[in-house]
């Protein structure tokens, strides 16, 4: 598995009436965290779409453990899991400036082509940045 962290300081407007991260906000924190998973490895998302891929999310679950709260310093763990075929998945683990254990999720990403809107294999480009 490939990790990569990055860290978050939850803003006033990402929480609810409680003072909790709103549960919305979560893919969010996931996208920040697989965009620089990404960048990590040498690969703009921005480039991905210039050459004509992008990568949709096909499917998303979390666990929530405990909440997150207004001004936390949160740390976002991601790890790409697999790819192959037409397919990226990752996970998630969100931890406080407590090292709690606050959230975990998984992703499914699917390479498509912008003009056709059609599921392609996994760039070569990418698959070799990826096994670096």
């Amino acid at each position: 598995m490939q990790e990569h962290k990055i860290s978050i300081r939850v803003r006033y407007a990402e929480t609810d009436q409680m003072g909790v991260v709103y549960h919305g906000n979560y893919a969010q924190y996931f996208e920040m965290g697989r965009v620089e998973w990404l960048r990590n490895k040498g690969i703009s998302y921005k480039e991905l779409e210039k050459s004509g891929v992008m990568l949709p999310v096909v499917s998303l679950s979390m666990n929530y453990k405990k909440p997150a709260f207004y001004d936390d310093d949160l740390t976002v763990v991601t790890k790409m899991v697999f790819i192959g075929g037409v397919k990226i998945e990752f996970t998630y683990e969100i931890y406080n400036q407590n090292h709690d254990l606050l959230t975990t999720a998984h992703t499914v990403l699917v390479f498509v082509d912008m003009q056709t809107k059609r599921p392609i294999a996994v760039p070569d480009f990418l698959m070799e940045l990826v096994n670096n």
